[in-house]
């Protein structure tokens, strides 16, 4: 499938739509659409304006309601807006009826991810993992105005004249998703071959919430070149680098940057790239310390874990980025709680060592502060599970 969906071209413009529902905030609320926007511009689109609603329950005909949608309607017909984009997954039937209200191209969270990682797939494993999310992601949303994968003929094996172009389309990507599947089970075969030949080393895993610097991180310790860059998923494809640390040597693995709201598709479709994860000895779980929300960046990477099942691993918390942290200062005389805003990186250093039942420190990857420190967490617990797959090799630490 030479293109399964349509990408933007430079600066395309867009319009973005949220909701604030159940128990989110309105502050939550704003943190999601802002994240949204900077998915837009990691897949080269501008955002140039953002709306939220208050609904108890997302409209089952247009996901807002229908004052919202006339207020958006008339803006995207004055400013001559290229598409828009809702920050949560959209049904079939909502898709439609959006592209027939608003006549412009409508994408949904998901879409827009896939979107990014098409573009950012090198390999032909991260390819094919991609390939197989959209057409999962397609098949039930197959109308008039998707572009056909495929220009079929009759022949041996169709279900001749009569049959709808519609059915045609969906019976040529039910085929390519088999297909992917195969090919997916192949490399699959190819990478656990490879696996095999590193099951002497102690495996570490970078891990995080996309855009927390692992791939700096990654750099830093094993002195490689691995892209890195302030966009979302600036790392698809896994890249594993062997690493020593004085008398140490294991094997070092930057991994895909989880993100909230993760399409189940992909997730499927990336199991074989998360193997990294589900097999690692250690788990280095990177954190953003100086983004707002960087707890709630925290939960969705464990719940991610949890989904993978890999939350049963030793894990080393990095608080990265201690460099772009910012707190206003309290007064001596100040008797206000203490908040995000106005601790201190010392005082949160304390506060999360105490809270965690893991080793956890504080760092800039970008000035090097702690790397030192760092290292040697990783050093000790490495150690520590390398003397358990070789005793007779302890007397060596």
């Amino acid at each position: 499938m030479d293109k399964q969906l349509e990408t933007f071209d430079t600066q395309e413009r867009a319009v973005l739509v949220g909701l604030i529902t159940g128990g989110t905030t309105e502050e939550q609320a704003n943190e999601y659409i802002e994240e949204l926007a900077f998915l837009v511009d990691t897949a080269g689109g501008i955002a140039v304006k953002k709306y939220l609603q208050r609904v108890h329950m997302p409209d089952s005909k247009f996901f807002v309601g229908s004052g919202k949608m006339a207020e958006i309607n008339e803006y995207i017909k004055e400013n001559n807006i290229d598409f828009v984009v809702f920050d949560d997954e959209l049904s079939p039937s909502q898709l439609r009826n959006l592209e027939r209200e608003f006549n412009c191209k409508i994408l949904d969270r998901t879409l827009l991810i896939l979107d990014i990682f098409a573009k950012r797939a090198h390999t032909s494993y991260a390819k094919t993992q991609v390939e197989l999310a959209q057409c999962q992601y397609l098949l039930p949303r197959l109308t008039r105005m998707w572009t056909h994968l495929s220009k079929q003929k009759g022949g041996i094996g169709m279900k001749g004249p009569g049959e709808k172009e519609i059915e045609t389309d969906r019976r040529i990507i039910r085929d390519k998703i088999a297909l992917l599947k195969l090919k997916l089970k192949e490399i699959d075969k190819q990478k656990n071959t490879q696996r095999k030949g590193r099951e002497k080393l102690v495996r570490v895993a970078l891990i995080g919430y996309t855009n927390v610097g692992k791939s700096t991180i990654m750099n830093l310790i094993s002195k490689s070149e691995v892209f890195a860059e302030d966009k979302l998923f600036a790392t698809l494809d896994t890249t594993v680098r062997k690493v020593v640390v004085d008398n140490l040597p294991f094997l070092l693995s930057d991994t895909v940057g989880f993100i909230r709201k993760l399409p189940h598709d992909l997730i499927e479709s990336f199991k074989s790239t998360l193997d990294e994860v589900t097999e690692a000895d250690i788990l280095v779980h990177v954190v953003d310390i100086s983004h707002n929300n960087y707890e709630e960046q925290i939960t969705t990477v464990q719940e991610t874990l949890k989904e993978i099942k890999a939350n049963d691993k030793p894990v080393i918390m990095v608080f990265n980025k201690i460099d772009a942290y910012t707190h206003v200062a309290k007064d001596d005389d100040d008797l206000t709680p203490v908040t995000k805003e106005n601790i201190t990186i010392q005082e949160l250093e304390k506060m999360w060592i105490a809270k965690l039942n893991e080793p956890a420190i504080f760092i800039s990857a970008k000035n090097k502060t702690n790397v030192d420190r760092f290292k040697q967490l990783i050093y000790v617990k490495g150690k520590d599970i390398h003397a358990k797959k070789y005793p007779y090799n302890s007397f060596l630490y």
